[in-house]
């Protein structure tokens, strides 16, 4: 499944290392750590008429990101939200809008792997897009298993939202190549930890499953439907899943910031079963929940 440009963001502005840009002319130095290094962490926002939802949250995530990583001079969360609220404000948006924003170590005074030539603090990018949910709920996806492993934080911690997402990408192309919408993505021990951009649940014998978040991101969206549930008096309990597990469930659905809730109807080649009235009750949950989730702009 492939997002489909949309012309209307041919002419939006773009607030980068805190000017407001057009889009052509929104760029970083090639001295950047983005780009010398991949060294950035991130955070997809989603923009509704009441808000962003789980605002802070998401600023909270990326500041720890950047904590961890030894970012200095990182913005405030007001200084962000200014930046946001600008970049909505010139490009008119309310509603239907995808933001991706991106914090990095900054530029370099020359090109290298060593944090200590950063020396003129933090770029924050704030690329604003009028762009649907990423997945269509009526069809839902289909996935299928990569041997690309999710990190682990032996190697790199996933709790960190960061930028080097090769492994990832190289995922979604085997997945691609292979006619799927998204790859599953297993830990070192071959247990399901997430899919390439979502987070995962099962459904089996009306109790519901979800991976351990040891080699996945424990994300947002996931940890709103595990409280969202709990508050239903529903059944949710964390542990090691097999793809198997997945296969045989009565029901598996993804969730993210920019595609909420979403069914998964085959995974490894096997049709999974979905139980529409289950999948139907917590969507209509989480979307009566969504208003109180959301801060204004």
């Amino acid at each position: 499944m492939l997002q489909e440009y949309n012309p209307k963001n041919e002419n939006i502005f773009i607030h980068v290392d805190g000017k407001l840009l057009p889009r052509k002319e929104a760029k970083v130095s090639v001295f950047d750590s983005i780009v010398q290094n991949g060294d950035g962490v991130w955070e997809g926002l989603r923009v509704y008429p009441d808000g962003i939802v789980c605002y802070d949250k998401h600023l909270t995530r990326l500041q720890e990101g950047a904590h961890a990583l030894g970012y200095e001079g990182v913005p405030s969360k007001e200084e962000i939200k200014k930046a946001i609220k600008e970049t909505l404000e010139a490009n008119g948006m309310n509603d239907d809008t995808h933001i991706r924003l991106t914090l990095t170590r900054g530029e370099k005074v020359t090109s290298g792997m060593d944090s200590r030539l950063n020396q003129s603090g933090c770029c924050l990018i704030v690329l604003a897009e009028w762009k649907k949910k990423v997945y269509d709920f009526s069809k839902g996806i289909r996935a299928i298993s990569s041997s690309i492993r999710r990190s682990i934080p032996a190697f790199l911690d996933s709790k960190i939202h960061h930028n080097n997402m090769l492994s990832l990408v190289i995922a979604k192309m085997h997945a691609n190549i292979a006619g799927y919408d998204a790859a599953v993505m297993l830990d070192e021990r071959g247990f399901v930890a997430e899919l390439n951009d979502t987070n995962l649940f099962m459904l089996k014998n009306n109790k519901v499953y979800t991976p351990f978040p040891h080699a996945c991101l424990p994300g947002i969206t996931r940890g709103t439907f595990m409280e969202l549930l709990k508050e239903n008096s529903i059944d949710i309990e964390e542990r090691d899943l097999t793809l198997v597990e997945f296969i045989n469930a009565d029901l598996v659905f993804a969730t993210g910031t920019n595609g909420e809730i979403t069914p998964v109807t085959e995974m490894e080649g096997r049709e999974i079963r979905c139980d529409h009235d289950f999948l139907e009750k917590i969507k209509n949950l989480f979307e009566a929940k969504l208003p109180s989730l959301c801060e204004p702009l």
